[in-house]
């Protein structure tokens, strides 16, 4: 079967939502319930054995081949290199890192100096907090990420659609 990183990616989401659905409904057939007179008679009111094995293997069918769809996945995210020599998996995780930066980075632009008039019993004085970097240089720097993030977003997303083959 041919398929690309972005179509697989959606399979495995898919079985994945179906897996999760389908143990919710395996939890539901876990218990059989039976009416048992005073007279010791036994009476079966709800048996859910056979709906139980059958969706517990499902389950354990889907769990298999979501295993190994994300297999193929990171094999190849290992594999997929960019332009600069990367895989996409390392350029994930380093585009992972550069945003906590970026948000980090942002963060310090919300500082801002501040003077404040101090007054005590016979004293009085301003208290000055200054700002010890150049908010102009944060920006670049947080402009300079955004563009390495978004160009390498954009590479991957090329490499997301080279088409390979897998056997399902």
């Amino acid at each position: 079967m041919k398929i690309n990183l972005s179509s697989l990616m959606c399979l495995i989401d898919e079985n994945e939502r179906q897996y999760s659905s389908l143990f919710f409904a395996l939890k539901k057939h876990v218990l059989n319930t039976s009416i048992q007179e005073l007279n010791g008679t036994t009476n079966i009111v709800e048996d859910n054995k056979k709906d139980f094995q059958e969706e517990l293997a499902e389950v354990e069918r889907l769990s298999k081949e979501i295993t190994k769809l994300k297999n193929i996945l990171y094999e190849k995210n290992n594999s997929f290199k960019l332009s600069d020599g990367r895989t996409i998996q390392s350029a994930i995780v380093e585009n992972s890192n550069l945003r906590k930066l970026k948000d980090n980075l942002q963060t310090l632009l919300n500082y801002r100096n501040l003077k404040q008039r101090v007054t005590e019993v016979n004293n009085s004085y301003f208290q000055i907090q200054e700002i010890n970097y150049n908010q102009e240089e944060i920006n670049s720097q947080i402009q300079q990420l955004d563009l390495k993030i978004r160009n390498t977003d954009f590479e991957i997303s090329k490499l997301n659609s080279i088409e390979f083959d897998i056997d399902l």
